[in-house]
């Protein structure tokens, strides 16, 4: 696979219809383009969702500014291609995101971090890490599970900062939000990730 030295040059390589350039995209990008998709649509339309994202993607190449970084522009793509096709259908979109944005203070802030990390672990947790509960397969399921029942916003960010490591500041602009309304939805999904493993430990201690 071709290195590319920068993004301009990736770029230029993808507006002349180069096919090493195109696939090295399509490497990198494919995986998180289908989680925002997903978290906004859900399963059955995210792969159609992004193959369209994709051809908005090639034509808008030329257009490109630069303002962000290659990816996170994709990624707003295919975010605003995943709502427009919710309103075309007349779903709803993001219907428990309204409450997200109530004052920070009506979450559990003390249960976290300045930097978002857990501050007190669960109560039924009985090791002293959480990235050592993360490792296991049983938690996982616990945190993905719950991580699908929230609601589309809170999805989107939990997902894009946490799997895909991206910043808050590109994840705003991804999903065209402000950086404090990001904070409060990634508070509340987190808190809710909380009471899923919290419940699911007490429940352990219960049987035991």
């Amino acid at each position: 696979m071709t290195n590319y030295p920068n993004e301009q040059a990736l770029i230029k390589q993808l507006i002349s219809g180069d096919e090493q350039a195109y696939r090295h995209v399509v490497k990198n990008y494919q995986s998180s383009m289908l989680y925002v998709a997903r978290s906004i649509v859900g399963t059955s339309i995210a792969d159609e969702i992004v193959q369209d994202a994709w051809l908005s993607v090639i034509k808008a190449l030329p257009k490109f500014e630069g303002r962000s970084s290659l990816k996170t522009w994709i990624l707003r793509i295919v975010s605003n291609s995943a709502k427009s096709r919710l309103r075309k259908e007349s779903r709803q979109f993001a219907a428990g995101d309204a409450a997200d944005l109530e004052i920070l203070s009506s979450l559990p802030s003390e249960k976290f971090n300045d930097n978002g990390s857990w501050a007190t672990p669960p109560k039924h947790w009985d090791i002293a890490s959480p990235d050592a509960l993360i490792a296991s397969e049983e938690l996982n399921n616990i945190v993905r599970r719950a991580i699908d029942k929230l609601p589309s916003l809170q999805q989107s960010i939990v997902t894009l900062r946490e799997m895909e490591g991206l910043k808050m500041e590109d994840i705003c602009k991804i999903l065209e939000i402000s950086e404090s309304n990001s904070r409060v939805l990634l508070h509340r999904a987190r808190t809710k990730i909380w009471q899923a493993i919290d419940k699911h430990q007490g429940k352990e201690n219960v049987e035991l």
